[in-house]
């Protein structure tokens, strides 16, 4: 039996900032799904499922807080899954929900992520020791610098990549209202003069820490066609993930992510992604990651990703638009970072996206990692239904 068509009718966020103070986090995530209710122009009462994801519970210190925001969701007697999986959860959250819609479990489902790592410490957080591996002391930052130069050492990438990277970002999120940092004086010079963190990676280079959610409603085709708004369709969807450390792992340009992507291209009938992809909104916490994964996500061949990001080919006006919205450097509430780049990813091919709109964007590729680059979503939406 083929799988039901699966559509986003509604899509709300946060205005991402590093401390909602006025809010709990109840108060956060019905803020996001209340603003995805109304765009749908749907109820509470409409939703028959919802599918929550956030990061780790010990960044805020509350043990299976989809228990207490069942309330506040509007899921109390309806069915609630909680996804997790590390950086990524946000996409994945999205894709089992999307999955229970494909498989006409239910016919429309709220889909939520979200942080509130004002109420936590990210830091000490991703530094635990763990059993039979060095520790780290230093973050995700300490974690990923390695692979980085490991980028540049087999590309042969200038070290001015990275803040190039920063730059554009930070540029982007002053035409998203709901982005975290908005750096009005922002300056290449000022990126590259910014404090070295891990080298190379710069203060300027990483993304910041945020409260905030993300939330949208999903549904059929039925529900889809007593949508006011233009959609955005599921054209493919995946996850994938492999061990954080083997024999062999290319930390570089893991094969977790290019097994992702390679599903999803199938499942949508891509076969030149960089032609038949109108926009990208990529996971991005550290600027490098911008030119190491055009490479995985097949957008340009190993060694030449960096040439994209150097050309100017990902910026807002290029010729392969990469994080539109500002991206996880310019907004990171953990839980809810790949939801986001979904979202905005629907948000482009509804022709949604405002100021960082690309113009006459018809597909748009949602992508999202986490853990040691072990964990991979990604989705493929577009403006006209699926091909059966």
């Amino acid at each position: 039996m083929s799988k039901e068509p699966v559509a986003v009718v509604g899509i709300g966020q946060t205005k991402h900032v590093a401390a909602r103070r006025d809010v709990s986090i109840a108060g956060l995530v019905r803020e996001a799904a209340q603003q995805a209710l109304d765009d749908a122009e749907l109820t509470w009462a409409d939703i028959d499922a919802v599918v929550i994801g956030k990061a780790p519970d010990f960044f805020e210190g509350v043990m299976m807080p989809e228990l207490y925001l069942a309330d506040a969701l509007g899921a109390v007697g309806k069915p609630m899954l909680r996804v997790h999986t590390a950086g990524s959860v946000g996409g994945s959250t999205a894709l089992v929900a999307t999955n229970l819609i494909a498989g006409r479990v239910h016919g429309t489902v709220l889909t939520l992520a979200y942080e509130k790592q004002s109420e936590s410490n990210a830091m000490w957080g991703l530094s635990l020791p763990i059993p039979f591996q060095q520790p780290l002391l230093a973050g995700a930052g300490g974690f990923f610098a390695p692979h980085v130069r490991a980028y540049m050492r087999r590309t042969g990438a200038p070290d001015t990549v990275g803040s190039l990277v920063a730059y554009k970002d930070r540029r982007n999120a002053l035409k998203n209202p709901y982005a975290h940092l908005h750096e009005h004086d922002i300056t290449l010079e000022k990126v590259q003069a910014s404090p070295m963190l891990w080298d190379p990676i710069r203060y300027s280079e990483t993304c910041p820490s945020s409260d905030g959610a993300c939330a949208m409603v999903l549904t059929d085709r039925s529900g889809a066609a007593r949508s006011p708004r233009q959609p955005a369709w599921l054209h493919g969807g995946a996850m994938r993930s492999e061990p954080t450390l083997f024999a062999g792992k290319d930390f570089v340009s893991p094969q977790a992510g290019k097994d992702c992507a390679a599903d999803v291209y199938q499942q949508a009938g891509i076969t030149d992604p960089r032609r038949e992809i109108d926009a990208v909104e990529m996971y991005v916490p550290f600027s490098w990651y911008e030119p190491m994964w055009l490479e995985n996500l097949g957008f340009a061949a190993e060694g030449e990703g960096w040439k994209l990001t150097e050309s100017g080919v990902t910026e807002l006006d290029g010729d392969l638009p990469v994080n539109m919205s500002g991206g996880v450097l310019s907004t990171n509430p953990i839980g809810a970072s790949g939801m986001i780049r979904f979202a905005e990813a629907a948000l482009q091919v509804r022709g949604q996206a405002g100021e960082h709109q690309v113009d006459g964007a018809r597909r748009a590729l949602g992508h999202a990692y986490g853990g040691g680059s072990q964990f991979f979503s990604m989705w493929l939406v577009g403006a006209e239904p699926p091909s059966s």
